[in-house]
């Protein structure tokens, strides 16, 4: 069932942020429980957690300390858009987030996606406003059963290079 959504989160972020991940909108399962990356099958916290040596913890505030305490921020490139469940490829009519006042009030060094969907909406929304290209990474989905783990996490090790 296709439902008409605006985004229900706030950015992940503070001045030390140097690093922007963008993923699309939140799914079904992350805007139940407010956060970002909420289902259980997606890689993105055990990836990250991997990237910085950390212990995994699924406590949201052990997931916003990780991110704050290294430099990371979140959000998403869509504000509002049409979709069904959590499939990206059914979103239409996307209105994009105003990234403004993270780049204003943070050094953002690069701005990642997490998906070619995310990438696509960037460029095609966002970047002629911020004139900062994106590098799309592979999504941490579950659903992203083609990419391995370790794979994922080679891939986003580049974060690395702009904290």
């Amino acid at each position: 069932m296709r439902e008409q959504l605006i985004h229900p989160l706030s950015p992940l972020y503070d001045q030390n942020s140097k690093v922007l991940i963008l993923g699309t909108m939140p799914s079904p399962k992350s805007r139940e429980q407010g956060f970002y990356y909420a289902h259980p099958q997606n890689r993105f916290w055990r990836v990250l957690f991997q990237l910085f040596d950390k212990p995994f913890s699924a406590e949201r505030e052990e997931r916003i300390k990780l991110c704050l305490d290294n430099g990371i921020a979140l959000w998403d490139v869509i504000h509002s858009c049409s979709i069904e469940g959590a499939a990206d490829s059914s979103i239409k009519n996307a209105v994009p987030n105003n990234l403004s006042k993270i780049l204003e009030t943070a050094d953002i060094k690069a701005i990642f996606t997490t998906g070619q969907t995310a990438g696509k909406l960037y460029k095609k929304l966002i970047q002629p406003q911020t004139g900062i290209e994106a590098i799309i990474l592979p999504s941490p989905s579950g659903a992203n059963c083609a990419v391995k783990s370790d794979v994922l996490l080679q891939k986003y090790r580049e974060i690395l290079n702009y904290l």
